[in-house]
């Protein structure tokens, strides 16, 4: 533990930064994860809902600096050409 009053600030920042990046990231997970299983069970009116909040989603994290905006483009990309393909 460190003995210097501006590492102990550093170290709170720190914690409410890690726990804000994780609540985030569980946050993709979920929204994820929900477009996934419509995808599996072939609903394409669910799909087509759960999209735009997936994006909302990963939009929100790149913006946070959470994740890469890069890595953000990418994943929503993937999830819009699976959705794109069930409705093909």
């Amino acid at each position: 533990m460190p003995n210097i009053k501006s590492s102990m600030k550093s170290i709170k920042k720190d914690r409410k930064r890690h726990l804000r990046n994780l609540a985030e990231k569980d946050r993709i997970r979920k929204a994820r994860k929900d477009l996934m299983v419509a995808i599996a069970n072939n609903d394409v009116e669910e799909a087509k809902r759960l999209l735009p909040l997936a994006h909302k989603a990963l939009d929100q994290a790149a913006a946070n600096n959470t994740i890469h905006k890069n890595a953000a483009a990418r994943k929503k990309s993937k999830l819009a050409l699976k959705v794109n393909a069930m409705q093909a």
